[in-house]
């Protein structure tokens, strides 16, 4: 969802962003120690796609910070996972409110030829915020299928890298994974497309990161999906299934 559909991503990296800096400034005055801000790349390397605890235990363990896990009821700011997983969200949620979303045109045109074909679209995020964006947005209608953090949560979903979501979503399609296409524009994302052996990884490189995302298993790279098409989506496709 976020970064494919909607431009959302950027303000997930700036709630991330100010809430770890927030937690930071805050523990290394408590021991008086220099503090070291939490940057755009701890966000594409340890945060982007993954779920939110899971994002906050990752940054926190490269910095040899350990927490305990809390539970999703912790008042946001609290020295848990959860608790500082829960302020990020809070803060996303201010944006997104006084803000509004808004998509990416060339995604939507996309998912309309794609739907005028008959095939079915299904949305899979980490995000326990896309039923807010979707209503926001007017396009849940557009999916057949959604898997998102809470029902990832419900069901004991693993997080990307894993390939759980994507797996769940096109089971809730009635569709083989070997039929489906992942579109993503995380490194987590790629990785569990590549994992889940779908029929087509397409990345989406809007962090000028296209190399890092064919190294982890992209087999296509875009830098918009205005750059490509449903047949060109379609022959990758074919020629894949040939080359296995």
């Amino acid at each position: 969802m976020d970064g494919v559909i909607t431009q959302t991503a950027a303000v997930h990296s700036m709630a991330w962003k100010r809430m770890f800096d927030e937690y930071l400034q805050i523990r290394a005055a408590s021991r008086q120690e220099p503090f070291h801000e939490f940057t755009h790349d701890d966000y594409l390397t340890y945060v982007d796609g993954r779920p939110r605890s899971q994002g906050v235990e990752a940054f926190l363990r490269s910095r040899g910070i350990s927490l305990p896990l809390g539970s999703p009821a912790d008042r946001p700011g609290t020295a848990t996972l959860w608790g500082l997983g829960n302020r990020k969200n809070a803060l996303f949620n201010e944006v997104i409110e006084s803000e509004g979303v808004r998509l990416f045109d060339s995604t939507l045109v996309l998912i309309e030829e794609l739907m005028r074909r008959g095939i079915k679209i299904g949305l899979a995020t980490s995000s326990r915020n896309s039923a807010v964006v979707l209503q926001k947005t007017g396009t849940a209608h557009l999916f057949d299928a959604v898997v998102d953090g809470v029902v990832s949560a419900r069901m004991g979903l693993r997080g990307k890298p894993e390939p759980d979501i994507f797996a769940l979503a096109a089971a809730n399609l009635g569709v083989p994974s070997a039929r489906a296409v992942v579109v993503e524009d995380a490194v987590s994302g790629v990785q569990a497309g590549a994992r889940g052996g779908f029929a087509l990884v397409i990345g989406i490189a809007r962090e000028n990161n296209a190399r890092e995302l064919r190294d982890h298993g992209a087999d296509l790279v875009v830098t918009d999906l205005g750059e490509t098409t449903v047949d060109e989506i379609s022959r990758r496709v074919r020629a894949k299934c040939a080359g296995s």
